[in-house]
């Protein structure tokens, strides 16, 4: 019954739908805060690695290969959307990383990034799990949008099957924010507010990117290239660092090849 309405939807809807259900495990993820004030260090590296490897399969199952079969249908050579995108995508995420004040999960305010400001380390924290939030909604959108485009590599399951990947991996940046703000502080439902508010970005840049590949077809290749490469880009630059900090790193790695193996899994099997 859900699904059958949910096919009906246009590719907008669904994408919008598909990332308030993403922003919807963000909060869920946040809401830990209330049972916990602390979370043991072994189990969040466990999460972060988690988290790495659904972005890492998601980039190429579920982006990177539906761009390369989709750019083998025109006269482009196949690989230049997926080069050119790949790496815009991870420029796009440097530039907005050079600009916009954020500070690492574990990392004191002194090692806070972007433009210097006088704001409080809570509020740098949340902007630097919203960073990583903006290329997984878009990733979400463009792979509804795609499906306007009538290509076979581009499948209503594929795309669920990555709204889901994303909703999973967004569930302990829920609670790296919410329970690190509760240590600080902060009360339980304000921490909760901050953590489930960095995933308000998924719907927007969902849409976004979901219109984008509608009515810019040509685009599509190299959108969903870039939604991969900025997702490698938050990979490599935060939430591998993040989970390999302390002493945990075994366990933070085996979370990564969990986490690649369940999207890959999903993919695969619903794609």
């Amino acid at each position: 019954m859900i699904l059958e309405w949910f096919k009906a939807l246009s590719p907008i809807w669904q994408a919008f739908y598909a990332t308030c259900f993403t922003w919807f495990v963000t909060a869920l993820g946040a809401a830990l805060v209330f049972p916990f004030k602390t979370v043991n260090k072994k189990v969040l590296n466990i999460m972060l690695g988690f988290a790495a490897g659904v972005m890492i399969a998601a980039s190429f199952w579920s982006l990177l290969a539906p761009a390369i079969e989709m750019a083998e249908q025109s006269d482009t050579p196949s690989w230049i959307p997926a080069v050119v995108g790949f790496l815009l995508g991870g420029l796009f995420l440097r530039l907005v990383d050079n600009f916009l004040p954020h500070l690492h999960i574990c990392l004191s305010k002194d090692h806070s990034e972007g433009i210097k400001t006088s704001w409080q380390r809570s509020i740098l924290l949340v902007l630097a799990i919203t960073l990583h939030n903006i290329p997984e909604g878009l990733a979400v959108g463009v792979a509804f949008g795609a499906l306007q485009a009538n290509l076979p590599s581009a499948s209503l399951a594929g795309a669920i099957a990555l709204a889901i990947g994303i909703g999973l991996q967004n569930f302990p940046e829920g609670a790296s924010v919410s329970i690190p703000l509760r240590r600080e502080g902060f009360s339980r439902l304000k921490s909760f507010f901050y953590g489930q508010a960095s995933g308000i970005v998924e719907p927007i840049s969902g849409v976004l990117g979901a219109i984008a590949v509608i009515y810019i077809k040509p685009i599509l290749p190299y959108a969903l290239s870039f939604a991969a490469g900025a997702m490698i880009f938050v990979v490599i630059e935060e939430l591998i660092p993040e989970s390999q900090m302390e002493k945990h790193a075994d366990v933070a790695t085996l979370g990564a090849m969990i986490g690649f193996s369940v999207m890959m899994l999903l993919d695969v099997a619903l794609g």
